[in-house]
């Protein structure tokens, strides 16, 4: 491995954001990366600090969710403390219902800086989608609801006189013959 000297370290540091700092007197001489919000964070921190797992991480990075972190000397992913609150973001969206794909566009357009209602549009489009789901479920737990009043006992060969479950006949009618 090509180790780097501190000095270009520096270099390549100096025009970014990133600042280098010191450990302190009597402390192991490590050189920290260090941004606006606080010290950078290594993998296994910003996992812990969203509750994502180190996969997680790693797949929102090469889906560009979040973006590829610098690098310590040691060659450690070194990411900037507002990761977390990216990462947080990102699952409440998922909560929300939007997909992966939906939240990476939203935020794609979020960072072009510029006011957009595609937000609202996108949460309009969502609410649509959970009232159908709704309506769905309803329908669901109403025919579950008819199988427990009925007495149903099998899928497939239902022996309560008012069996609600419309397959259950098409089952007998449909089973193989034996030869």
């Amino acid at each position: 491995m090509n180790r780097v000297s501190r000095e270009d370290l520096l270099a390549r540091l100096e025009a970014g954001p990133v600042q280098l700092v010191e450990a302190l007197p009597g402390v192991r001489q490590d050189i920290v990366l260090q941004g606006p919000g606080g010290p950078y964070l290594r993998s296994g921190q910003v996992a812990e600090q969203a509750g994502v797992n180190l996969q997680t991480l790693r797949y929102y990075e090469r889906r560009g969710l979040i973006a590829e972190p610098a690098r310590s000397p040691g060659r450690h992913r070194a990411y900037p403390p507002e990761t977390v609150t990216l990462l947080a973001v990102i699952k409440a969206a998922q909560r929300l219902g939007f997909t992966l794909q939906e939240v990476a566009e939203l935020l794609d357009t979020g960072r072009r800086g510029h006011p957009t209602p595609d937000l609202r549009e996108r949460a309009r489009e969502k609410i649509a989608e959970v009232d159908a789901r709704i309506a769905d479920l309803t329908t669901i737990r109403a025919a579950l609801v008819q199988v427990v009043s009925a007495g149903c006992d099998s899928l497939t060969h239902c022996t309560c006189p008012e069996c609600p479950l419309p397959f259950a006949d098409l089952a007998e009618s449909r089973a193989p013959e034996e030869k």
